[in-house]
């Protein structure tokens, strides 16, 4: 489950002419009663409590945070909910909505410091995250290999949860088209990192034109090229383009949607997964985990 699954389709409007998207109350209410079915628990922890922590910041910080006050109520009434079924430490929010997460910050010396504001909620929702990633990979560890990284989460909310999602698919992929899909959900995972590591200010060279998340390669090679200068990091820099290189290889790879792969603009017919496609989709899942 993602984030954005929490939110309803259509829009209501909203100050000065704009429009936001309205939350799906009788999910968070299904959500706290312990009736939604078709989800386990942490699957539905993971994404709110990143929800919730990503509404907060915005409010406290550059604004257009799209929950109302009684949204963020009735989020954070089902957060505690889940967390408490899971039997999860989960941290006392001192506060209930937007209103008295405002006064909470007051009161402790975030006034006038949007840093500070970050810093109070990463304190408060930090280690619930921790917990929730830990959660969560021992309810895969059944089947999925070990992550390398010793992290339990990349700190980058719209990161951790497409890696979520994509260790949720592989644990339940049986056919051909599961082992599609899990394709698609490493795709969205280098577009993710993408949006993350590039920012404009930074990376974009004079007389150049942004280019599109989609435009992995060049994004992710710009963030390489700046974050690792010098003849020191020569070296790591060559291999990070060679990890970046190999992705979307893989990536150019995936068939198309009937299942066929892409050869000199013809389709193969559908195969089904060789024996070894869980023993690579592991390694590839190691890589991406990696990066």
């Amino acid at each position: 489950m993602r984030p954005a699954e929490f939110f309803l389709d259509d829009e209501i409007p909203a100050p000065y002419g704009d429009s936001r998207r309205r939350v799906d109350v009788d999910l968070l209410t299904r959500i706290r009663t312990g009736q939604l079915d078709g989800f386990e628990g942490i699957e539905v922890a993971v994404p709110l409590a990143i929800l919730i922590h990503d509404e907060l910041e915005k409010y406290g910080t550059s604004g257009g945070q799209e929950m109302s006050e009684q949204e963020m109520r009735q989020a954070i009434l089902a957060l505690r909910a889940v967390t408490e079924r899971l039997a999860t430490a989960s941290p006392e929010i001192p506060f209930r909505e937007f209103g008295s997460f405002r006064s909470w910050w007051l009161r402790n010396d975030a006034y006038n410091s949007w840093q500070a504001r970050r810093n109070l909620l990463h304190g408060l929702f930090d280690p619930l995250h921790d917990q929730l990633a830990l959660l969560e990979q021992r309810s895969l560890l059944a089947i999925l290999a070990d992550p390398i990284s010793s992290h339990k989460r990349t700190g980058w909310p719209a990161i951790d949860t497409e890696i979520s999602e994509l260790r949720r698919h592989f644990q339940n992929a049986r056919t051909a088209q599961d082992y599609r899909s899990i394709g698609l959900d490493c795709v969205a995972v280098l577009a993710a990192l993408s949006a993350q590591v590039y920012d404009p200010a930074l990376h974009l060279r004079d007389g150049e034109p942004e280019p599109p998340v989609a435009n992995t390669k060049q994004r992710l090679e710009r963030y390489v090229e700046d974050a690792m200068p010098g003849s020191d990091n020569a070296a790591l820099r060559k291999l990070a383009r060679a990890a970046i290189e190999f992705a979307l290889q893989v990536k150019q790879q995936l068939p198309d949607a009937s299942g066929g792969g892409h050869r000199g603009g013809r389709c193969d017919p559908p195969r089904q997964p060789p024996p070894t496609t869980r023993r690579s989709a592991v390694n590839d899942l190691r890589a991406v985990e990696v990066t």
